[in-house]
């Protein structure tokens, strides 16, 4: 009578040990960046080539142009600029805002974002999807907030001074999609736009003349 069990115990070890097989199988995956990534990341640059300049970034310390109609900066670390973060599911990136300053409203489908805000006040918010549930909340020097994976969120300098913020993910690859720019800076035709959002054609038209869509 135990041997079905034991045999259910083995497959679940074995299906374990497949989800982890990479990290068992080498230490890291320093990404081959003269190779077009795949659905899967980076392939790994061949060992006997990695350095510690792999695992080295320095391109947080200038602060990124904030001289834009959002009047927000942000240089990434991710795996395209920080090599060694490949396979690691971690990034990081640097966020300049002028007083007044903002994110859009965007999401990044394979990361949770954790914000820490190191000067200045932003307000930072989330959008549920369960009912919709919008959490927001004012944050200052040494204060930090988490946005779920997937979900819509944005940062406004709600503060008197410039804000430097770093936001973590939980990918070295963490994409994005910022809302405005999928609807207005494409060639999504302008009366579906108006059909799917409830605002006016002459509204949606002046957004993609704004954010250079067609359509």
């Amino acid at each position: 009578m135990q041997i079905p069990y034991l045999f259910i115990f083995s497959l679940l070890l074995l299906l374990l040990l497949a989800a982890f097989s990479d990290a068992l199988v080498q230490d890291f995956c320093v990404a081959d960046l003269s190779v077009p990534a795949g659905p899967a990341g980076y392939p790994c640059k061949k060992s006997a080539s990695v350095t510690a300049e792999d695992f080295f970034f320095h391109g947080l310390t200038t602060p990124g142009s904030t001289k834009n109609r959002v009047g927000a900066g942000f240089a990434a670390a991710f795996d395209t600029q920080f090599p060694g973060v490949n396979g690691l599911g971690v990034s990081i990136g640097r966020l300049d805002l002028e007083v007044g300053g903002f994110v859009p409203l965007h999401s990044h489908p394979t990361a949770a974002e954790l914000v820490l805000v190191a000067e200045g006040t932003l307000t930072f918010g989330f959008i549920s999807s369960y009912e919709n549930k919008v959490y927001i909340k004012t944050l200052n020097k040494w204060d930090i907030m988490v946005a779920p994976q997937g979900l819509l969120h944005f940062a406004i300098n709600t503060g008197n001074t410039t804000a430097l913020a770093f936001a973590s993910f939980s990918s070295q690859h963490p994409g994005i999609q910022t809302t405005p720019l999928a609807l207005f800076q494409n060639d999504f035709p302008t009366d579906l736009v108006a059909k799917t959002t409830f605002l006016d054609v002459e509204q949606v038209k002046k957004l993609k003349a704004l954010l250079g869509g067609t359509g």
